[in-house]
């Protein structure tokens, strides 16, 4: 099997996936052409790019816990490792609705691609609320098949037993780190504290802490590990989301596939705009209440570059790149000093890199 971040690994896991919709065909193409158009675009949204991260960190997880490369239990390992891509969809597709955006990756999000398909046919009802429904389903199919995914892996009952409850709990966390954060938006919880709590569980436990955890568990490893694996999962999958963050206001469109300034557009209570206002409450009242009545709103060109300037001059962005600098190297400490194999740790720490100081 090829390594985690190659272009190789990222083929393997397509072609998993690609084989898992494969199998659902059937069952697909007897409820007929209505269902068959829906599946086929959860299809391409899932295959229409991604560095396939979450995956990577299970496979690499399993791999430092003992696991071997080669042979029919890899290809289970790896199988399951894949599903992950799907409780991404799930979690992708449904957060586009929620925070209304309008592209995913250079194209239309679900939802809209749907609404335009409704509008261009003449359809009768709502355009947006016949996407938004046909997305929420989309989502949720996705999260479904994961758990068929996992099922029809061929992995060993035992390593299945294992793996469950984490599975379980990954679940669980982000779709809870979903509504933490809907509810962080609605309440208006402008503290560094709510920010990083809706980090620590709407990301950064599905994206790194989990996956390892996963693999882990799949390896039978020993708790000792398995509390490396999660520090370091939780480290570094925090920095990933403070970088995601900074992207989400300076980061440009060419690269990142969404319009610049999103999250003030959506109003997102990122660690960033809480380290602005808790600075502009103490020494510039003028930028806090700016911040405050700006964010959520339809802002132009011209407003983002002056939010980025405030949010810049008040110190926030520096602190946020010190954090995830502090993240990423508490991260690496606890995988060093882990019983993890040399070639994983070795691994760990250049997708730890690569996460923490992505363009995208």
């Amino acid at each position: 099997m090829p390594q985690p971040g190659t272009p190789a690994f990222v083929a393997a896991v397509e072609s998993a996936l690609t084989t898992f919709f494969l199998t659902r065909r059937e069952i697909v193409e007897r409820l007929g052409p209505v269902f068959v158009e829906a599946v086929d675009a959860l299809e391409l949204f899932v295959l229409r790019g991604g560095k396939r991260t979450r995956p990577a960190f299970a496979w690499t997880g399993w791999l430092g816990a003992g696991g071997a490369s080669d042979g029919l239990e890899a290809t289970a390992v790896l199988t399951v490792c894949s599903a992950l891509e799907l409780v991404q969809a799930c979690a992708l597709v449904h957060d586009d609705i929620i925070d209304s955006s309008h592209t995913r990756r250079r194209f239309p999000t679900v939802h809209v691609d749907f609404e335009q398909r409704h509008h261009k046919l003449g359809w009768t009802g709502d355009s947006a609320h016949f996407g938004a429904g046909v997305a929420i389903l989309i989502g949720d199919l996705a999260l479904a098949w994961a758990d068929d995914m996992v099922q029809a892996s061929g992995l060993d009952p035992a390593a299945i037993a294992r793996f469950a409850p984490v599975w379980a709990c990954m679940r669980t966390e982000v779709l809870g780190g979903q509504l933490l954060d809907i509810h962080g938006e609605a309440g208006a919880d402008e503290s560094v504290a709510a920010a990083l709590r809706i980090n620590r569980y709407k990301t950064a436990a599905y994206t790194v802490e989990r996956p390892l955890h996963l693999g882990a568990a799949i390896a039978d490893a020993d708790q000792g590990l398995v509390e490396a694996y999660r520090t370091f999962g939780t480290d570094i999958g925090i920095a990933f989301q403070l970088r995601d963050d900074l992207l989400g206001v300076f980061g440009d469109p060419a690269v990142t596939g969404k319009p610049s300034g999103d999250d003030l557009r959506e109003g997102k209570r990122t660690v960033l705009l809480a380290e602005a206002l808790a600075r502009a409450d103490a020494t510039d009242p003028a930028a806090g209440e700016l911040l405050r009545t700006s964010i959520g709103t339809d802002l132009n060109a011209d407003d983002v570059q002056r939010l980025r300037a405030v949010l810049t001059e008040l110190g926030a962005v520096d602190k946020v790149e010190r954090r995830i600098a502090e993240l990423t190297e508490s991260g690496l400490a606890a995988i060093e000093t882990s019983t993890a194999t040399p070639a994983a740790k070795e691994r760990l720490r250049a997708m730890a890199l690569a996460a923490t100081k992505r363009a995208a």
